[in-house]
């Protein structure tokens, strides 16, 4: 028989099931045993990870299509190195790491796919290394409000991102919440976002354009009230 990849990923079967989570709800803990890998199917998830003195920062955003937890596939009685919980409402096939393994040992569809996503996850972590050492909170802001939204290239139509906090997005940008608080009302008046009656924001095709052609760091925005920088740090 054919294997059908897109079958696999979207049923349940021998040695996987489909389960279902709501928002804040999730999938493994840090720390917790490395058993199985997930597959999401619907929905926008995020990777947390939470420093000894209690700190949580944002270290990935995972949309539909995406595997979670690919720790699990490296050694048996591994350990999650993140929180990976639901920012909206998710549909997710669990695989058993025995199950997975033995499949793409198999079929080379799913291992020529799994190894696709792992080249683009490593692309994207390159991308958010690069952009939190070099771009300003700014334009840092903007990239993660683009990535919510799901933008890939110009010409797509307006999104509206999951609901989000103004906390959870200082924690993505590596700020504080009255930066992104100013920076957000910034974008608003430009034009760049706007917020509808539930709190959604659209965020418009200009502002790709703003962060593509680079204007961001031409700008040199007046900085919050009382948000004094000091002498050589990045903002």
């Amino acid at each position: 028989m054919t294997f059908d990849l897109d079958a696999f990923l979207a049923t349940a079967g021998v040695g996987r099931r489909i389960v279902q989570l709501q928002p804040k709800q999730a999938f493994f803990s840090q720390g917790s045993s490395a058993d199985s890998i997930f597959y999401l199917q619907a929905g926008r998830a995020r990777l947390t990870v939470v420093s000894r003195d209690g700190k949580e920062v944002t270290i990935a955003l995972l949309s539909a299509g995406e595997f979670v937890g690919e720790e699990s596939l490296a050694s048996v009685g591994g350990l999650h190195m993140a929180t990976a919980s639901a920012i909206t409402a998710c549909t997710a096939l669990r695989i058993e790491r025995g199950e997975m393994i033995q499949v793409m040992h198999q079929e080379h569809s799913l291992s020529e796919m799994y190894l696709r996503f792992l080249l683009v996850r490593s692309m994207r972590a390159q991308a958010d290394l690069v952009d939190q050492l070099f771009n300003s909170s700014e334009k840092r802001l903007a990239r993660i409000l683009l990535l919510l939204a799901e933008f890939v290239a110009p010409g797509e139509s307006e999104h509206r991102i999951p609901p989000i906090t103004q906390e959870t997005l200082a924690e993505m940008v590596g700020t504080t919440r009255s930066r992104v608080s100013f920076f957000m009302n910034r974008f608003r008046k430009l034009g760049l976002i706007e917020y509808n009656y539930n709190d959604r924001i659209r965020v418009h095709k200009s502002l790709l354009n703003e962060v593509l052609h680079d204007q961001f760091s031409e700008r040199n925005p007046e900085r919050p009230p009382g948000s004094a920088t000091p002498q050589g740090r990045r903002i």
